[in-house]
């Protein structure tokens, strides 16, 4: 078995041991597999495994990986989860399934533009800097509902908040407020929680993890 297939499913079993003794009721996260900067033949053991959800942050690196292998794998899911520039979403609207990094009227309106000319849909979350750091995306969360306002006129499926916390801090803080922001907002999906800090997301009901280092090992 392959270490990325081993690690996944180590990271499995810690993620239902700390569900077992939340003792949440009724759910389990989604893993995704932050596939950036691996080349497929890293990411394939997973696929034959049958994981189904991938994450990228570059349109021009998953643009290179992943449109024949999707073709291949009709059931695999692809998330975008970096910083996505207007120019580059007609691209990711044909490739991915998710776009976590929603964050400004003038995308969403790009993405809305793209999804009547594609045909296609995209699960949407809007990306929220919690921290109010200057060299970080996402909307200050004073703007949350007037922006998941806008985002629901301009017709996408915005299912839920995405976030970022601060490096350095207690991201416990960011995950509990993401949680109440969410549920204010009526959302269902929470994005957060990553290699460092995956198992304090569950405590705050994560529906997404974006596990990549854990998996894959550190990038180089």
């Amino acid at each position: 078995m392959h270490k990325t297939v081993q690690n996944l499913i180590k990271i499995q079993k810690e993620i239902q041991s700390k569900i077992n003794e939340l003792n949440y009721k009724d759910y389990q996260p989604e893993i995704i597999a932050i596939s950036k900067t691996f080349k497929m033949d890293h990411i394939s053991h997973l696929i034959e495994y049958g994981h189904k959800h991938f994450g990228e942050n570059k349109i021009q690196e998953a643009v290179e990986k992943w449109p024949n292998i999707k073709l291949k794998n009709k059931n695999l899911i692809l998330h975008m989860v970096g910083t996505l520039q207007t120019n580059k979403v007609k691209y990711a609207i044909k490739l991915f399934d998710y776009i976590h990094s929603v964050d400004n009227l003038k995308l969403a309106k790009k993405i809305s533009d793209e999804q009547k000319r594609h045909n296609k849909k995209p699960k949407i979350f809007i990306q929220i800097n919690l921290g109010n750091e200057v060299q970080k995306s996402g909307i200050i969360k004073s703007d949350l509902n007037d922006f998941y306002s806008s985002c629901k006129e301009l017709d996408l499926d915005v299912v839920g908040t995405m976030c970022l916390p601060p490096e350095g801090e207690d991201s416990m803080l960011y995950f509990k407020e993401l949680n109440e922001l969410n549920q204010s907002a009526d959302l269902k999906e929470i994005s957060m929680g990553m290699s460092g800090d995956f198992l304090k997301a569950l405590e705050f009901r994560s529906t997404f993890l974006r596990i990549g280092s854990k998996i894959f090992g550190e990038r180089s």
